[in-house]
């Protein structure tokens, strides 16, 4: 027997559709590619989403055709997420930090059949062009005045394609499981692999990210939309926002610290998230103008995802800042919500410093992720917190596999995806990172957590960011190397970072060494590049044995 609800499919037009009935006038404010700030809203962003999908008409675009985009947060790039996905064409974000290369591949993989682009990445384009081979448009997404002269064929102008549509569209009624959105991995390993998400996978995700023991997204909010809408789709925000009626705030190209700051401190933001890079050149600003206040902000919640989060971090935005800090986990295979950090009510009696050490975990699941660990032998371990093991997940946002089946079936016999992790989860469903499965450091048949590590050298007040890695070793096979970037003005040797460390993780994981440089290469997320730094130091020689 089925019950007799009305069965409507879970599909992305329905989630501006009712921003622009429930909250039309709810501001969205854009540091434009441009340069002036421009103020619209969802009402605006609706009517221009249909404009949108009345010009993938015009343009040739077919359901479940390839539309990508090279584009900074914006409110043209807002407009695509709804109006593409909306008539049945796929958005396929494209990552503009990734190598030239990578982006040739992942487009002619993909198979974009037009390419909307900021005009900041025009040179970018006019390199890639020639060996595009699916693109048969490229637009600017920018008005006539500010149309850029360079050599691409059928090059147009965004506003004019989309001003020149109709505003009234009904939007299609399809199946909720149609592909609505394109995300490639970072590719630090072989190419980047395609995550392809659909209708009911992002309605559902939105769900969850508007619970309070996620995000609580609501319409009091005012976010600050600092995740890049090229990156796993800005971690699903630009759709929980509309579902909940949230302001937002859009830096466009702007990433800056000042920018950051003056968007804030203008537009009264109360939410924001980034990856870990974005808040320590925040603090970086605050540190060079000692007159701001950064509790006049008026920040009450700040997000962290991408990478292990610094105690020091955490305890700066809650003891300067009074924002409640929440750390997640996810990647772009999970959409990205895997877990999220948030305190059970029984923490409430503990002190500041115990529930800043629960908030170093990664998080605890939440509905619709189940989550394993499994040893060597791909046996269950117990969450234990004590037990680490490669950490599996599975649910209604999580993939099943890539775009074009790259790297063949990727689930276990029980459906799981394998994130690649290394994690304990305890009793209370923390799950606790202790590496990636390829960065841990196998020392005398013990691992190491370079993550742990990272964040013990972190914590000292002249260290700006680490990164260690794995050196071979003679006697122990691998021994961990602390890399370091100092804080601007700040002194410290490697024998006082030793000492440091010393007070804080067992003596066996003492780094065999300390060097200076002066910045840590990145992925194109915001992750530490270790494949870069493991070539960096390739055939490296400690110059002091533990």
């Amino acid at each position: 027997m089925f019950g007799l609800m009305q069965d409507r499919p879970l599909l992305i037009s329905s989630l501006i559709e009712h921003a622009a009935t429930f909250h039309p006038h709810t501001e969205i404010v854009v540091r434009s590619v441009e340069g002036p700030i421009v103020r619209t809203d969802y009402d605006a962003v609706h009517r221009r989403a249909k404009q949108v999908a009345h010009a993938m008409a015009q343009l040739g675009i077919a359901p479940g055709d390839r539309v990508g985009t090279l584009a900074w947060n914006t409110h043209r790039h807002l407009a695509l997420y709804f109006g593409v996905s909306g008539a049945g064409a796929v958005l396929h974000t494209v990552n503009p930090r990734l190598f030239p290369e990578q982006i040739d591949y992942i487009v002619n993989h993909a198979e974009d059949q037009v390419l909307f682009f900021d005009t900041s990445f025009a040179p970018l384009v006019e390199k890639l062009a020639p060996g595009l081979r699916s693109v048969r448009a490229f637009i600017a997404m920018t008005d006539r005045a500010h149309m850029p002269a360079i050599d691409v064929p059928n090059l147009l102008c965004f506003d004019e394609l989309i001003d020149a549509q109709s505003e009234d569209y009904d939007w299609p009624v399809f199946d909720e499981r149609t592909a609505s959105s394109l995300c490639y991995t970072s590719g630090t390993t072989g190419n980047p692999k395609g995550v392809l998400y659909s209708h009911r996978s992002t309605v559902l995700h939105s769900l969850m990210e508007c619970t309070p023991d996620t995000f609580g997204v609501n319409s009091g909010m005012t976010l600050l939309l600092a995740v890049p809408m090229f990156h796993a789709n800005a971690w699903g925000m630009p759709y929980a926002a509309a579902m909940a009626g949230v302001k937002l705030v859009m830096p466009g190209p702007h990433l800056d610290a000042q920018n950051l700051y003056e968007l804030m401190r203008d537009e009264k933001v109360s939410i924001s998230q980034a990856v870990p890079t974005v808040w320590l050149m925040l603090f970086q600003y605050f540190d060079a103008h000692p007159e701001l206040d950064p509790r006049a902000l008026g920040l009450k919640r700040i997000g962290l995802g991408g990478a292990a989060t610094p105690r020091s971090m955490i305890e700066r935005f809650e003891r300067d800042f009074g924002a409640d800090f929440v750390q997640g986990w996810g990647m772009t295979e999970t959409s990205p919500i895997g877990v999220i950090g948030n305190l059970l009510p029984k923490h409430a009696a503990l002190s500041e410093d115990e529930k800043i050490g629960i908030k170093m975990k990664q998080g605890r699941g939440v509905w619709g992720v189940a989550l394993k660990i499994v040893g060597e032998d791909g046996r269950r371990l117990p969450h234990d917190g004590k037990a680490f093991g490669h950490l599996h997940v599975r649910g209604p946002w999580i993939a099943s596999g890539y775009f074009r089946g790259e790297g063949g079936g990727v689930l276990d016999a029980e459906g799981f995806f394998p994130t690649g992790d290394v994690a304990t989860i305890d009793a209370d469903g923390y799950v606790q990172l202790v590496d990636r499965a390829k960065d841990v450091i196998k020392s005398g048949g013990e691992w190491i957590s370079s993550i742990d590590l990272e964040n013990a050298a972190s914590a000292h007040p002249a260290v700006a960011e680490a990164a260690v890695i794995g050196i071979p070793h003679p006697k122990w096979t691998e021994r961990p190397l602390l890399i370091v970037v100092k804080r601007p003005g700040s002194e410290v040797t490697a024998s006082q970072l030793r000492d440091f460390l010393a007070q804080r993780v067992v003596k066996w994981w003492l780094p065999e060494d300390v060097v200076f440089v002066d910045s840590l290469p990145h992925t194109a997320t915001g992750k530490l590049l270790k494949t870069r730094l493991r070539e960096m130091f390739k055939g490296y020689v400690a110059a002091k044995s533990v």
